[in-house]
């Protein structure tokens, strides 16, 4: 099968399309003929040689990708509630930049028509990374709560997340020309320059409750000025700040149950995904360079068939 891969860690120039050994489903596990297949930071880190916390295997050439979407072409044995021509959404942490992808059944959930490939393709990890965030920092009815970075992909769906949890407020940090995108999604927004923790105490003059922070910069800064409780402050950007700002390391599981969560928020119309910008395959080493830029509005998603 054609995968997009790297032998070598660097820059996105080490991504190129290249033929791999077709995987198979084995016992509880699907392979997906991937549709579509998102992009996030993660990635690069990995392209570029970072090894999580956690832990990870790289075994070269290697494939990044940690979401995607297809239809299920091979099921393994002992496999349940899924057959060959399902169409469906999932996650790994490699791998999905390739025509094919093996995964658990535990992994993926059904699509629904309502969602195209692409937004299907790109749902996984920033929505589940900011379902993780929001959940870490307790977000609650009622509460004013304060995204930096709104309007990237993590950030615009935590704002949706936000509403969805019955935050009062949300407001959004974002360069100027992103302002009536954020409002449309049910943020006030807010420019990140100097001076915005004053800006923030007067667009919220009974305190801000919580913050998740996708950008790092004076939007963290303020966020930790204003919030008494740092517990109900995360950052999903400036992890080598977290100690010298008392914060704390916040990590979760995603799980098809939380999938399944976000896929049902979307088809109820609480929640969309906005799709920035789409690459063929054989472009991924573009999708990195435009990812890395930190500019920009919404998702990129790798198109694969």
């Amino acid at each position: 099968m054609k995968a997009a891969a790297f032998t070598s860690f660097g820059g996105p120039e080490v991504i190129r399309l290249m033929e791999v050994p077709d995987p198979h489903a084995g016992p509880g596990q699907v392979r997906i003929r991937v549709k579509a297949a998102g992009v996030q930071h993660f990635d690069c880190a990995i392209r570029s040689g970072w090894t999580p916390a956690y832990g990870l295997t790289v075994q070269f050439p290697q494939a990044p990708g940690n979401e995607f979407a297809g239809i299920i072409d091979e099921v393994g044995e002992g496999v349940t509630g899924f057959s060959a021509g399902d169409e469906v959404l999932g996650f790994s942490i490699l791998n999905s930049y390739a025509e094919y992808v093996v995964v658990g059944s535990d992994q993926i959930v059904e699509k629904p028509d309502s969602m195209t490939w692409e937004e299907a393709g790109g749902l996984t990890g920033n929505g589940q990374g900011a379902s993780i965030a929001l959940a870490a920092i307790g977000v609650k009815p009622g509460d004013t709560v304060f995204i930096n970075g709104a309007a990237g992909s993590l950030g615009s769906i935590a704002v949706q997340l936000a509403r969805a949890k019955g935050a009062k407020t949300v407001i959004g940090s974002a360069s100027e020309r992103n302002h009536e995108y954020l409002r449309s999604i049910g943020a006030i927004p807010v420019t990140y320059e100097a001076g915005l923790a004053e800006r923030l105490r007067k667009l919220a003059p009974e305190g801000i409750d919580c913050a998740f922070d996708t950008a790092g910069g004076e939007g963290l800064h303020a966020a930790v000025e204003l919030i008494a409780d740092k517990n109900r402050i995360c950052t999903f950007f400036a992890y080598d700040q977290i100690e010298e700002l008392g914060l704390r390391i916040v990590r979760g599981e995603r799980s098809a149950a939380r999938l399944a969560e976000l896929v049902d928020l979307h088809t109820k119309g609480k929640l969309h995904l906005h799709i920035r910008d789409t690459f063929p395959l054989d472009r991924a080493a573009d999708a990195h360079r435009a990812i890395e830029t930190r500019h920009g509005r919404g998702k990129i998603v790798l198109k694969v068939d």
